[in-house]
Order: structure tokens, then C-alpha cells, then sequence
């Protein structure tokens, strides 16, 4: 596919225009869209974001996070920037203003370095505020704008054990000892082989001493009786108590009387006639 001017053409720089506006059809830029790049103030960017990263499966996953879930994403850098944003296959056509343009550069390069955009789009959310006061024109918004720091997440597991290195010295280290020189230094090598062999006996029997007193002290544990708690005796709440026999008979003698239907009873007269029955036995 050509472009070439005509006779008609009065503006030179409308091959440039057309060139971009074939680039855009190919890359699945839909003609109303397209057709804007004719306008004075309108420009268009495509990046190319498929030699950025690697690993196949890692560029998908960022290529969605820029999308979005239901282009959510693309369209909050639409709105921000007021430029056309198209993701296709190993690029993105961006479609705007220049300042636009710049911005949503940005933002996908980003995200393929694997920052979030949604950080981005915060930022562009503020200066589209600070903006509107005319005071803070030509003052610095840095104060305004967040710092979101980098973190690695995926740490290297450090070892259980860890070796720690030994100075250098350019010296070689010493030389081990051999057998002959241990039995020169213990004085065995001048021994004969029969008084070394009965040294090796006496040696395993030594041994075998030992793990047979240690197997039977193991023995041994199984008959020693556990320590008993001692017992704590629990004092019991006295139950012996006085008994009033004069009391419970008047409350007998009441019941008694309420079921008979007697009058009530005088004790100071009952006491009296008892007095007096006493002293006549006595005479």
C-alpha cells in the first residue's frame, strides 16, 4: 500500500498523516478512530511492548493487568489522558493529544517493567486536580504526589546451617598424621602383633562392659516404682450437734393441742399448780 499527494493536496504534511493513518487500520484501530489522526491536534504513538518481557506467560499477565477486568483499567487512562487506547497482540496504538501521548507512553512501559498501573493512574487522578488552582501553577507538585516504594517479595530462603567462611591465609594447611605416626607417638608400633592383638581384646571387652551395664540399667527403670503423691487428709465439717429435748417437746405438745382444739395453755398457771403439788407431797 502507497500514499502519494495529489494536485489537490494543499497541506504537505497530510502523507505523514495518512501514512500514520494506515498504521492505525493495521493494527485494528477502528475507522472513526482512525480517521482523527487528519485533525491539526491529534497525533498517534504505537509501542511496541512484545521484546519487553521474556517469558510468554508473564507478558500476558501484564498485558491484562493494563487492560483491566472488563477494560476497566484502559478505560480510567482514557478518560485521564482523553486519548483512544487500542492493546493488540505485541503493541498498543494510542491515538490523542501529544501531552496524552506522553502519559499513556509512560503508564504501559511501566507496567511492562511490572508496576502496577493503577499507581500511575493515581498520580495522573492529582495532577488533574492540581491543576484546576490556578495558585499552584508554578509551584512544585512533588509534596502532592505519592512515593510508592518497590518491594521484592520474593525473598531467597536463607540455610539452616551456615557455613561460615575461614580467613585466607596463603599458607597450606598442616599435613594429617598417618597410622605409623599415631603408634610412633602412643609407642604400639614397637609392640608385637601378639601383644597388639590382646590390647584390641581387652578394648572390645572394655566396650562390651559398658553397654551391658548401660542395657541393664535400662532394665533396671522398669521395675523402680513412680514417686506417689502424698495423700491430703480433708477435714470434715463437725455433724455432732446439741440437741434441745425441751423444745421439741413443746412443739409437740402445740401440734397436739391445735389438732384437738384446746384453748391455749397458761404456762405461768401450769407453773404454779406444779409448785403447789410439790409442796403437798412434801408435808
Amino acid at each position: 500500500m502507497t500514499v502519494s499527494t495529489s494536485r489537490k493536496t494543499f497541506d504537505p504534511y497530510a502523507i505523514i498523516r495518512a501514512r500514520d493513518l494506515i498504521k492505525l487500520l493495521a493494527r485494528s484501530v477502528p475507522f472513526e478512530q482512525a480517521v482523527r489522526i487528519l485533525q491539526d491536534d491529534m497525533a498517534c504513538d504505537i509501542i511496541k511492548i512484545g521484546s519487553l518481557v521474556r517469558n510468554r506467560e508473564r507478558f500476558v499477565k501484564r498485558r491484562q493487568r493494563l487492560i483491566g477486568p472488563k477494560g476497566s483499567t484502559l478505560k480510567a487512562l482514557e478518560l485521564l489522558t482523553s486519548c483512544y487506547v487500542m492493546v493488540q497482540g505485541n503493541t498498543v496504538s494510542a491515538l490523542g493529544p501529544y501531552n496524552g501521548l506522553k502519559e499513556v507512553r509512560k503508564v504501559v512501559l511501566d507496567t511492562m517493567k511490572n508496576v502496577h498501573p493503577i499507581y500511575n493512574i493515581k498520580t495522573l487522578m492529582i495532577k488533574r486536580e492540581l491543576s484546576k488552582d490556578p495558585e499552584l501553577r508554578m509551584q512544585s507538585w512533588e509534596r502532592f504526589l505519592p512515593n510508592f516504594k518497590h518491594k521484592n517479595l520474593s525473598k531467597r530462603k536463607e540455610p539452616k546451617k551456615k557455613t561460615v567462611k575461614r580467613e585466607y591465609t596463603p599458607f597450606p594447611p598442616p599435613q594429617p598424621e598417618s597410622q605409623m605416626d599415631k603408634e610412633l607417638a602412643t609407642g604400639e608400633f614397637f609392640l608385637r602383633e601378639s601383644q597388639k592383638r590382646r590390647k584390641k581384646l581387652e578394648e572390645i571387652k572394655v566396650k562390651q562392659a559398658e553397654a551391658l551395664t548401660k542395657k541393664q540399667e535400662e532394665r533396671n527403670k522398669a521395675f523402680i516404682p513412680p514417686k506417689e503423691k502424698p495423700a491430703v487428709k480433708t477435714k470434715r465439717a463437725p455433724t455432732e450437734t446439741k440437741i434441745d429435748i425441751e423444745a421439741i417437746k413443746d412443739k409437740v405438745k402445740k401440734a397436739k393441742n391445735k389438732k384437738l382444739g384446746a384453748p391455749p395453755v397458761n404456762r405461768a398457771a401450769e407453773t404454779a399448780s406444779a409448785s403447789v403439788k410439790k409442796k403437798t407431797k412434801r408435808s
